[in-house]
């Protein structure tokens, strides 16, 4: 009975633990169609240049001729001048990976032959033909330790239908005695070296490049972005998806996320060739990293304050709203500490993004020795919406503030109409506060994009949870010297 209860409370400590695993993911990176289709077209053209250089073996042998005995042939030299792939598709195999297809490709070969019966020595050139070679290839996705995308090929097949050698020199009819054994020994060659140069192409060239997909993002000083794939890459019957873990994270102090990254139901919509969902908990984690990191806080003195400005941030300006100021601090310069007491949460409807942050406001007088005394202490709350964009590879934003409301948490130079510092506060807020802000909004975080991918064609929609970007894809080779 006892075993039986344990086993039971094992059981159930598994799927407990098996459910607290099965996290959602913060970022998603949907390709369709359209985008397996554009990064084939590349794959295929330096499969293309790496089958042009496939090394081919000399053949030789004996063939015997009725009555007359045994032929030696030897083929040597032989020189792969092209090899060409004009017709291939990739397709997408649910819950397996991809599927490349090529047909009716074709190769040259160029090298020299000789032949030895009896008295009869002779020797010359060849040209070589292979016509409608098929070639099929499936690509296993998935991931390493580090988080990276891996690929491999499970499977690879190459069929060639049709070989046509050209020989040249004085006795034809005897090279027709070997033609099939040459026709049969290089077909079985050259299919196997083929798929040897995809497997190679695809473990060297194609892992190589998925590797320059970045797991970690360095944002600043304090911050990074963690993009590690939180599961293999999924196909489905229209689109590829790759699950990152999509988080924010204090370089100085990494710690838990007190809230999961919530479900994204993205749309069906496929016009572009890749899509981004950047989830709630990725922007929110963006705030809990920098407040764990002690980032969220900003001062404001007085030679911050803008020209345009008639009034100055120093006891006599805020005497006309806090008259004992005059008395306990007369004609003082002072100084405005805004932090944040939690991190903001913002939210993403339809509608957009929105947040109400909550800020403290500790002003300060600067004393003639430099100290700092304390005066009072505020609340301020305000509804902030955002707008969303994409350049260089960058999600960017800027930040609108509507309606501000203070409050008084704690005074040290007695009682006072904070509403009377409403319009003074919105001032500072809104010249000197939300201008810093939105510079480093401006600046972006990156997105994670391989190495030398451009985005166009930019697509942004606000669904629930989540902000959906769509882009078409623009790759830039890298110049082989």
């Amino acid at each position: 009975m006892a075993a039986r209860s344990l086993a039971a409370f094992g059981a159930v400590l598994a799927a407990c633990l098996a459910l607290t695993a099965a996290t959602n993911p913060g970022f998603v990176v949907r390709i369709t169609q359209a985008g397996l289709d554009y990064a084939h077209q590349h794959g295929i053209t330096v499969l293309q240049k790496e089958l042009a250089k496939l090394k081919l073996p000399d053949i030789s042998g004996d063939f015997p001729v009725r009555h007359l005995g045994k032929v030696r042939y030897e083929i040597s030299s032989l020189n792969l001048r092209s090899f060409h792939l004009p017709y291939s598709r990739i397709s997408l195999v649910p819950n397996v990976g991809l599927h490349v297809a090529i047909s009716n490709a074709f190769a040259e070969v160029d090298g020299n032959w000789r032949v030895k019966f009896h008295f009869i020595r002779d020797h010359g050139s060849f040209n070589l033909e292979v016509k409608s070679v098929y070639i099929k290839i499936d690509l296993k996705l998935g991931s390493d330790a580090s988080g990276k995308p891996t690929v491999s090929t499970s499977a690879c097949s190459t069929r060639i239908s049709s070989v046509d050698v050209h020989f040249s020199g004085k006795f034809g009819w005897l090279y027709n005695l070997f033609y099939s054994a040459v026709e049969s020994r290089f077909k079985k060659i050259l299919e196997g070296k083929v798929c040897d140069s995809v497997v190679r192409s695809v473990s060297g060239d194609l892992q190589h490049y998925l590797q320059t997909l970045p797991v970690t993002a360095k944002i600043d000083a304090k911050a990074g972005i963690d993009y590690s794939l939180v599961a293999p890459p999924m196909a489905t019957a229209q689109t590829l998806d790759v699950d990152l873990k999509g988080e924010f994270f204090s370089l100085a102090h990494r710690g838990a996320v007190p809230f999961p990254p919530p479900v994204l139901a993205f749309p069906p919509d496929h016009d572009r060739m890749v899509y981004f969902g950047a989830s709630s908990y990725f922007f929110n984690t963006a705030g809990f990293a920098y407040h764990a990191a002690g980032a969220l806080v900003f001062e404001i003195t007085d030679s911050m304050i803008p020209k345009g400005v008639e009034f100055h941030l120093n006891t006599s300006t805020f005497a006309a709203f806090i008259p004992q100021l005059d008395t306990m601090y007369p004609n003082m310069l002072m100084k405005l500490r805004l932090s944040a007491p939690s991190a903001p949460f913002l939210s993403i409807t339809p509608g957009g993004i929105s947040l109400q942050p909550v800020v403290d406001i500790q002003a300060y007088a600067i004393l003639p020795n430099t100290s700092l005394a304390h005066l009072f202490l505020l609340s301020l709350t305000g509804n902030v919406s955002a707008t969303i964009d994409v350049k260089s590879g960058h999600i960017v934003g800027k930040l609108s503030v509507g309606r501000m409301k203070l409050s008084l948490k704690h005074s040290d130079v007695g009682t006072f109409q904070v509403r009377m510092l409403q319009s003074i506060m919105n001032i500072y807020a809104s010249s000197i506060l939300l201008p810093r802000v939105n510079e480093r909004l401006a600046e972006g975080f990156p997105l994670p994009l391989p190495d030398r991918i451009q985005l166009s064609n930019i697509l942004v929609q606000f669904h629930q949870n989540f902000l959906l970007l769509g882009a078409d894809v623009h790759y830039t080779p890298r110049e082989r010297r």
